[in-house]
């Protein structure tokens, strides 16, 4: 059984240590800093400056491209102390004084030239190969952006999510305004802790790729054994059981035979 809990990463309090990528679309500025600080680590003697901790428990951050752009904007007068590891890309997206800003900041300035591949995806390789060079302790990869803007892109970025599963276990969240999409893994029992607080009122399974034969409970409207796909049947507009809020709400358990989509809304703050 896999066990997770989407929204940690979004709680101060939370337990998931992160790999953090930023793609070129507006921030989230509470988002942001809630996962920039988490995935900081509390390594003492460190500063809060984003350049990568050695140790075991060290984190990792990168902007993908433009990403750089946005984060370049948001940390106005204290940009020093947010610093990416590391911007990937084929560079056709940052600006040249944002280029030059983290290259003089010892950044590390990573050009990848493929045009077959997304951004993100380029990003995201990029991100697994480092956490195994450098032996780091990442429970989940946290994507800021990705679900705004054009419906292509949106696309993209769930196409992405097709190739993670191929780099790593990992699971690869993606978050941006009020939504959190996550590709679940074929062939195993998901069991989602949907307790945080920060759960909106919707959530989603989308069979995007394939039919996927599903089963769930800890929804409304729960599936057993049905099939899911474009044409038939999508559980979109879902949401949680009943529960009472004395005890809280119960996990979601999922199992399904191909990828499937979960997406969710969060609770505005």
């Amino acid at each position: 059984m896999d066990e997770f809990a989407p929204l940690d990463c979004l709680l101060p309090s939370g337990k998931q240590r992160i790999g953090l990528v930023i793609l070129n679309q507006p921030i989230d500025e509470q988002f942001f800093h809630v996962l920039w600080s988490k995935d900081n680590g509390d390594i003492p003697g460190t500063e809060h400056s984003g350049k990568g901790q050695t140790g075991l428990n060290a984190k990792i951050r990168a902007c993908a491209d433009g990403g750089a752009n946005h984060l370049y904007r948001l940390t106005e007068g204290h940009r020093e102390s947010f610093l990416p590891d590391y911007i990937n890309g084929d560079f056709d997206s940052i600006l040249p004084e944002v280029k030059t800003f983290y290259t003089e900041k010892n950044c590390k300035m990573m050009e990848t030239s493929d045009q077959d591949l997304t951004d993100f995806t380029k990003c995201l390789a990029v991100m697994v190969e480092e956490i195994k060079a450098q032996k780091l302790q990442i429970d989940t990869i946290v994507t800021l952006g990705g679900l705004g803007g054009r419906f292509d892109q949106i696309m993209a970025t769930v196409e992405t999510l097709f190739h993670a599963q191929k780099m790593t276990d990992l699971p690869v969240v993606v978050i941006q305004d009020r939504s959190l999409a996550v590709l679940l893994k074929e062939g195993r029992q998901h069991h989602l802790n949907v307790n945080t607080g920060l759960e909106g009122k919707w959530c989603s399974l989308v069979p995007v790729g394939s039919p996927c034969l599903t089963t769930t409970s800890g929804l409304k409207w729960n599936l057993d054994n049905q099939v899911l796909t474009f044409g038939q049947l999508v559980s979109t507009s879902n949401t949680y059981e009943d529960h009472d809020p004395k005890e809280g709400r119960k996990p979601v358990r999922i199992t399904t035979d191909r990828p499937l989509l979960w997406s969710m809304g969060i609770k505005p703050q």
